[in-house]
């Protein structure tokens, strides 16, 4: 059921900046493995799964440091643990990894504006932008995104608006006509504090973090979110499963 906290045109939206782990991709598998591959390499005991999926979502350096909890205070521990990971992730980023179930169909139709206009979309992920670019393309998503930004693309990280600004400018969208898609209530601040408008999806890693955020429109499936910006899909009907 698509749920509104606040009404918005979804036929004005001419720009939507998508957030990628828990959003468009199914990445929980790699990242625990990866994590708990860094916890074996630094001598200490592996986490459960969903303990490390909660820590998803600010970056890499924060999620080190609160996989190393009390430790965490140790810098040199941190990078030593921040190195590790990264390469052990550059090197299974796709083992696991794959696109949400009817994603690639939703964001071909979220595209078609039906106005003859088609809507731009972005990718702005806390995740570093090489293995971010490189999970787009190989998962086949390339052709929709004008521009895939990470973590280390700009100086600071959601939920600061930067990378958010700098889309809405190459795209030269107004922010009351752009949209940003995320799985947490780091991205829901995000487009906040970009004036942006906000879609939490609550298939990702943090449901609780996103509905905790109020985003003006909440869904529950990339169907959904197909659903809220086509009435091209399937057996779907304007007004239908919306309240």
């Amino acid at each position: 059921m698509i749920r509104f906290h606040r009404r918005f045109h979804p036929e004005e939206i001419r720009l939507l900046i998508f957030d990628l782990d828990g959003t468009l991709i199914d990445s929980r598998l790699d990242l625990v493995h990866s994590v708990n591959a860094t916890l074996r390499h630094l001598g200490r005991g592996e986490l459960n799964e969903g303990l490390i999926a909660s820590y998803v979502g600010d970056g890499a350096p924060t999620l080190i440091r609160r996989i190393l909890g009390p430790e965490a205070d140790n810098e040199a521990l941190v990078q030593q643990g921040l190195a590790y990971f990264l390469a052990y992730y550059r090197e299974h980023k796709l083992d696991h990894t794959r696109l949400y179930e009817g994603i690639h169909d939703s964001l071909a139709l979220i595209r078609d504006s039906g106005n003859g206009s088609p809507r731009k979309m972005a990718v702005l992920s806390n995740k570093p932008v090489n293995p971010s670019k490189a999970i787009v393309e190989a998962l086949g998503l390339g052709e929709f995104f004008s521009s895939v930004y990470g973590g280390n693309s700009f100086a600071t990280k959601k939920p600061d608006p930067e990378g958010a600004r700098m889309i809405l400018q190459e795209a030269k969208v107004s922010t009351g006509e752009a949209l940003i898609v995320g799985d947490s209530g780091v991205d829901i601040v995000t487009g906040r504090n970009a004036g942006l408008w906000t879609c939490g999806v609550t298939y990702g890693f943090a449901p609780e973090s996103v509905e905790a955020a109020e985003p003006d429109v909440v869904v529950e499936s990339p169907r959904e979110l197909a659903e809220l910006f086509s009435s091209r899909v399937p057996g779907f009907v304007l007004g239908s499963g919306i309240r």
